[in-house]
């Protein structure tokens, strides 16, 4: 493996992402400077199917790999020369999406002599916030996306524990999922939170998920199927209405939204006051979420606590963080030999 002082090249990093149906690439200094982002998105083409079709994923990674690594090169005006490592997500993630990444970051690795660092896709959305915003460590990290729901306490940018995670759907599939039963386009989080702006969230009394023995944790499997009793009856095998006919739809999406936001906002700021940690950072796909968003930084400034949001497209997959935790990677000598490999959970 290659050796090189991960302050040659002035610090950069290119960071490479394909976990799961965005891929991404950036040029990152020193782990905070972003000088480019580039993501290509697969929305459209696993819309119709209302969720991620990991073949399709697969295909469209190795057609838009090399181009969107060539746009960030170019937009950050930096050769691959000059960069001081390769980041690139190795887990977790869907195995054939991973690959493509992972086989990508190695052979331009391999080629210039450059070290390779493995990074992990949940720990890089955790640093996200860093990016943008000074935070002194310890703190605590609500990861919340379409594929993962987890609270861990970062130590330091690179050192993480995960201190809880949900049994069953994420909060993220839970919202793909609603928005199916509703109706609604895929992605489901942007349309139910549309639809929820006019709608009462108190109109229906949702199930709020609390583990058994006053711990930590969340669960949505629950809340999922009360939304689907609620919309269809108890034969939940009932045929599906128009989605015009459902009625009290907008009255629907606010109460499951507001169900979901309870269970976020009370098992973090529970774990906060247990670690004793006074910063809550939140990223992931949901984070983008205005109510989620709004909630949060009232109760933690209630309790005297800071929470604290990347911008949206730092919410959502991206490379930037791959690129911004692989310098810190790379700093402490966390490099990959050759035979890294996708890991998908």
């Amino acid at each position: 493996m290659a050796t090189r002082s991960p302050e040659q090249g002035d610090g950069l990093v290119l960071g490479i992402e394909s976990s799961c149906d965005e891929t991404a690439a950036a040029v990152v200094r020193r782990g905070r400077e972003i000088l480019s982002s580039v993501v290509e998105s697969q929305i459209e083409e696993h819309a119709p199917f209302r969720g991620v079709v990991p073949e399709i994923a697969g295909r469209s990674h190795l057609r838009a790999m090399m181009p969107v690594v060539d746009e960030a090169l170019a937009r950050a005006g930096v050769e691959l020369d000059e960069l001081a490592g390769i980041a690139v997500t190795y887990r977790p993630g869907l195995i054939g999406s991973l690959l493509v990444g992972v086989s990508t970051a190695k052979a331009l690795a391999f080629a210039r002599g450059l070290p390779l660092v493995g990074v992990h896709h949940i720990e890089a959305h955790a640093y996200a916030a860093a990016m943008e915003h000074e935070l002194a460590f310890p703190l605590l990290a609500l990861v919340v996306s379409g594929g993962h729901t987890a609270l861990y306490r970062a130590s330091s940018p690179i050192e993480l524990t995960k201190l809880a995670e949900t049994l069953d759907d994420a909060a993220g599939e839970a919202f793909d999922k609603v928005a199916s039963i509703l109706g609604l386009p895929y992605p489901g989080g942007p349309a139910i939170s549309a639809l929820a702006r006019s709608g009462d969230a108190r109109a229906f009394d949702f199930p709020r998920f609390r583990p058994r023995d006053g711990g930590l944790g969340f669960s949505f499997s629950g809340l999922k199927t009360a939304v689907l009793y609620t919309v269809r009856g108890q034969d939940a095998s009932t045929p599906p209405s128009a989605p015009e006919a459902i009625p009290r739809r907008a009255d629907l999406a606010a109460s499951f939204q507001e169900a979901v936001v309870d269970v976020l906002v009370a098992q973090t700021l529970a774990a906060a006051r247990a670690e004793g940690l006074a910063t809550i950072t939140v990223t992931g796909g949901v984070a983008c979420n205005a109510r989620l968003r709004e909630r949060m930084t009232a109760a933690a400034s209630e309790h005297g606590l800071r929470a604290v949001f990347p911008s949206p497209s730092y919410c959502t997959d991206n490379a930037a963080m791959i690129a911004g935790q692989g310098w810190h990677l790379l700093r402490a000598g966390r490099v990959a030999s050759w035979d890294l490999d996708a890991v998908a959970s």
